[in-house]
């Protein structure tokens, strides 16, 4: 029997003349991901990527690991068969025998985009229904709320028999909308912020700033496996990790304490940037919620964005903090993320922050510190660590 994947995509589709591009990105990173398991045949007709392994190849481990792959809505495991009613009928009864003898209702849908085939779908449906009703006597036909619904698609090559899809990751393919640095710490917020802006395309360069003595090698450790975390949807990445202590102790020295955290960002923002040009990366990505510390009011972020000349992009901007932690636990960071290990944003955090400061407030308060000095001499002690996929396996 020829096992097969079906993934449906999504976006894509309205994607027009640029359509071709989304999709062989799309192919890229499925094969890419693939290339660990086996050998298997990736290919796309009509809006639908067709998975097929060779010989040997673990068909249930690639199926869960598409899944985790942007672009994709829907996901089956179906079988292939020549395009006649008995043939079709006859692989329902046998490729979807378990499924239908846990169901005590169902219904076929049959779709046929191969118009020369002879049947409308209706009749298709009609007809493969009764020969299942007939193989499986005490399962009842339900056209309205049935347990399984099985699903026959009649398409350029063959025609298809599989069970009800299972939800894909949906989004766009990593590396279709460009590149970007997100900020990386170790909290909840900024990993599912890399994984929401990975999702609508962009490939993410993790950036973290690293205190150390004041923030352990435990907290260094935490930030790199929330990175391994998150490398299955987003593939693999290098992550920039940046010596942040004597620019903190020069804020601290010289800066009054209200704008301590003010002027922190203000200098995550100029190192992330200059990160962003040598990479040929076009925006900052952070884990930014409206109103939720003193930093993200919206002038404290003014104030911060305006050392940028790229834009900043917030995918938590509107949510609540419940909806944050929910995705966390979805995409499986947040256990890492609330280990008791702090980063950078914890030390000399002011007593009393300012939280709705002007521009010009925060630059006067900077102006006492060597900025470019500082800036330079962070990059100079970059430490760039790789994070692979196949680790995470």
């Amino acid at each position: 029997m020829n096992d097969i994947i079906l993934l449906k995509v999504g976006e894509i589709i309205l994607k027009g003349l640029n359509r071709r591009r989304f999709e062989q990105k799309l192919l890229g990173n499925i094969r890419w991901r693939l290339s660990r398991l086996g050998k298997y045949r990736v290919y796309i007709l009509q809006s639908t990527v067709y998975v097929e392994g060779d010989e040997g190849a673990d068909m249930d481990l690639a199926f869960e690991e598409l899944q985790k792959v942007f672009g994709v809505v829907a996901i089956s495991r179906a079988a292939a068969c020549e395009k006649d009613k008995d043939a079709i009928a006859k692989l329902a009864i046998e490729y979807l025998r378990g499924d239908m003898l846990r169901a005590k209702s169902f219904k076929v849908e049959s779709r046929r985009s191969d118009k020369s085939f002879p049947m409308t779908s209706v009749e298709l449906s009609q007809y493969v229904g009764g020969e299942l009703s007939d193989a499986y006597p005490d399962i009842e036909v339900d056209v309205h709320e049935p347990e399984l619904v099985v699903h026959i698609e009649v398409r350029d090559l063959a025609a298809y028999v599989h069970a009800a899809p299972v939800p894909g990751a949906g989004g766009m393919p990593v590396g279709s909308n460009g590149v970007a640095i997100s900020l990386l710490s170790g909290g909840i917020d900024s990993p599912v912020s890399t994984w929401m802006i990975a999702r609508r395309g962009v490939r993410p360069i993790p950036v973290h700033f690293f205190s150390f003595p004041y923030t352990s090698e435990q907290a260094k450790e935490k930030v790199i496996e929330l990175a391994r975390l998150l490398t299955p949807w987003c593939g693999k990445m290098r992550m920039e990790v940046v010596p942040f202590t004597h620019i903190q102790e020069e804020i601290r020295d010289k800066c009054p304490e209200e704008y301590f955290t003010l002027i922190m960002r203000r200098f995550m923002m100029r190192i992330a940037e200059r990160i962003a040009l040598d990479n040929g990366a076009k925006a900052i990505v952070t884990g930014e919620n409206l109103g939720q510390v003193a930093s993200q009011t919206m002038e404290a972020m003014a104030s911060t964005q305006a050392v940028l000349h790229l834009p900043v992009l917030q995918p938590l901007i509107g949510m609540d903090k419940s909806e944050i932690i929910a995705q966390a636990r979805k995409i499986g960071t947040f256990e890492t993320s609330i280990l008791p290990y702090e980063d950078c944003c914890t030390v000399f955090t002011p007593r009393h922050p300012r939280t709705h400061p002007t521009v010009a407030e925060v630059e006067e308060a900077e102006s006492a510190l060597d900025v470019e000095t500082l800036v330079n001499e962070a990059l100079a002690g970059l430490e760039r660590i790789a994070i692979d996929y196949e680790e995470s396996l």
